[in-house]
This record gives structure tokens, C-alpha cells and sequence, in this order.
């Protein structure tokens, strides 16, 4: 810790933030979240602590994320909460100005790059480069991209789901949709709130997804108590839910994702598309952990699914590889300086 580094690597994730510092790896891998005193506007928690907080504040402190379906939502909190987690495993000095990777989803305007890049210039960076998501989570899943082959990659992330089609080192055709694992959550809140007459928080929503959900009925029914507040007597109160309820609260948003991922196959040229028959979609992102997915998918599209090794990292890796091939940095990544 303390150590200047030359190259940084950042996944900045809707849900987390992943750090990579060359020659030592992902060195920090926290929740999106910033605590602030609103009386004073000082940063009280960050990360791990400031999740903790969501939902428990009193009046005169708000927890939040301040990034909102993959872009930045409010400057001065993003810049709080990547300032911090930098300054956590780098020493700052008045001398050196590290370089910095940043991932951005592929569909943001040229005023959200701005955005992202003014943050990170005010978090101590010399020269700062944006690389594509959806090209970061290729590369990071192993992906040959130079190759003159189609290949298809999706991102399912915590606030947006991209899909691309990759072939020459670039990509040919992409769409985005601001479905994620948080609107996952929130489907499922709506659903409990519906079907049980009860509220959940967020961070239960996303536990009942994680151990029980499923993106197509399972063979057997998983069950699971949730903890929730009744909303005719105002009580505490605990129901079952089941992986069915689960995947019916899930069913529209997934069916989202498989239009986009649908509209992007019938967007790609007649050659890339016979590629991407033989060689299958790479799934990477948190989402594609839920149970079920990789096969939803192939049953919908008839093509080969396959889950990058663990695919919430994948960004993060690809950035790292960048870091590490100059050439490949200057290719896959748009500098700012």
C-alpha cells in the first residue's frame, strides 16, 4: 500500500468499482456507494461501509450510488468515491501523475465521456483512456478480437446489459439497454409488493436473486424467507418466496435483454452471423451468474452460450491486458490528454 504506480485500471461499475494496478493485480473491488453528511456535504463512508448504510441513514445523512445505468449521475460523489478508493493503495504526488484506464459503456454521449474523464483527471490522473465495456470484457474472457472472425460478447452489468458483435479488433454492431442486475432487484421488490402486500429492501431483493433466482423454471422449487414490512399493518413480517415467484418477477426484464441481443443478431452482417452460429456468445458481467441464463439464452437464439470464467471480472481483466500491451491499449481505447 502507499506504492506509486504507473498504469491504473478502473471498472466503474453501476453496482462496484474494480481497481487493477499494474504488476499487482485488482486491488480494490467495492460497492458503488458514497455516505454524505447533507448538512456539511462531507464524504462520511465509502464502498463496503457506505453500503452498509443504504436504507439505515438518519435525516441528516444520505447513502447513494452515485452512478446510474453505467454513467455518472452526480459528479462530485463519483468523484469522492473513486479519490478515495484510489487513495487507499497510492501514494499521491506533487511529481507523478499515473495513467489511467477507464471502462465506459459503448452507448454514452460524448458529454458523459466528458464526464467520466473530468472525474478522473480530478482524482489525480495524467493521461486518462476510455475503453469500451463490452471490448474490455472480450478481451478479459479470453477473446481473440484481431482475429477477421465474428464473435459475439454481452455485458450483463449491474445497470446496463451491451451486446456487440467484435471482429478486426473493433466492433461492427452493438446495442445497449439500461437493463441490469438492479432492475432485476427492483422487479422483484415490485413483485413481492404485489403478490405478498409487502416491501423489501434492496439489498434482500438482490440476496433472493442470488441464492434462488433462475432465468428459466428449474426442475426443483427452491424456497427462501424474506424479511419485509407489511404494507396494510405496518408490521414487520416474514414470507416464502419461491424460485417460480422469482423468475415471473424477472420473466419481462429478461425478455429485454433477449430482444436486444436478438435486434444486434439481425443487425450483423451474413458472414459474421455463420461466426457467431459456430463459435457461440460469451456472456460476461454479474448478471450472467444467474442460475439458468446461458441456457435461456441458446434456447431463445439456437446458438452456443458460454459464461467467461468468473464473468464479473472480465472488464476488469480486459483493461488490465490493455495495460500490459501497449499496441493493444492504443487500438481498443480512445486517449485523452
Amino acid at each position: 500500500m502507499g506504492i506509486i504506480s504507473k498504469d491504473i485500471g478502473i471498472d466503474l461499475g453501476t453496482s462496484n468499482i474494480r481497481i487493477h494496478i499494474k504488476g499487482r493485480g485488482i486491488v480494490v473491488e467495492e460497492p458503488a456507494v458514497v455516505a454524505i453528511n447533507k448538512v456539511t456535504g462531507e464524504v462520511l463512508a465509502v464502498g463496503n461501509q457506505a453500503k452498509e448504510m443504504l436504507g439505515r441513514t438518519p435525516d441528516t445523512i444520505i447513502a447513494l450510488k452515485p452512478l446510474k445505468d453505467g454513467v455518472i449521475a452526480d459528479f462530485g460523489s463519483t468523484r469522492a468515491l473513486i479519490q478515495n478508493l484510489i487513495s487507499r493503495v497510492i501514494q499521491k504526488s506533487l511529481f507523478y501523475k499515473p495513467r489511467i484506464v477507464v471502462s465506459i459503456p459503448s452507448k454514452i454521449t460524448d458529454v458523459e465521456e466528458r464526464a467520466v474523464e473530468g472525474v478522473v483527471y480530478k482524482s489525480g490522473a495524467k493521461e486518462v483512456y476510455l475503453m469500451e465495456e463490452v471490448m474490455a470484457a472480450a478481451i478479459g474472457s479470453g477473446i481473440k478480437v484481431e482475429k477477421p472472425e465474428g464473435t459475439m460478447i454481452i455485458d450483463l452489468g449491474g445497470g446496463t446489459s451491451e451486446v456487440a458483435v467484435l471482429s478486426l479488433g473493433g466492433i461492427v454492431v452493438s446495442n445497449a439497454i439500461k437493463v441490469g442486475g438492479e432492475k432485476l432487484d427492483k422487479d422483484i421488490i415490485e413483485y413481492i409488493r404485489r403478490k405478498f402486500s409487502v416491501i423489501i429492501g434492496e439489498g434482500e431483493a438482490e440476496e433472493v436473486k442470488i441464492q434462488i433466482g433462475a432465468a428459466t423454471s428449474a426442475m426443483t422449487e427452491d424456497k427462501m424467507n424474506v424479511k419485509g414490512r407489511n404494507l396494510i399493518t405496518g408490521l414487520p413480517e416474514t414470507i416464502t418466496v419461491t424460485t417460480q415467484d422469482i423468475n415471473e418477477a424477472m420473466k419481462d426484464s429478461l425478455f429485454e435483454i433477449l430482444r436486444m441481443i436478438k435486434q444486434t443478431l439481425e443487425q450483423t452482417p451474413p458472414e459474421l452471423g455463420c461466426d457467431i452460429m459456430e463459435r457461440g456468445i460469451t456472456l460476461s458481467g454479474g448478471l450472467s451468474m444467474l442460475k439458468n441464463i446461458d441456457r435461456f439464452i441458446n434456447e431463445q437464439t439456437g446458438i452456443p452460450v458460454f459464461i467467461a470464467d468468473e464473468p464479473e471480472k472480465a472488464v476488469i481483466r480486459g483493461v488490465a491486458m490493455a495495460l500490459d500491451n501497449i499496441e493493444m491499449l492504443r487500438k481498443s481505447t480512445k486517449t485523452r490528454k
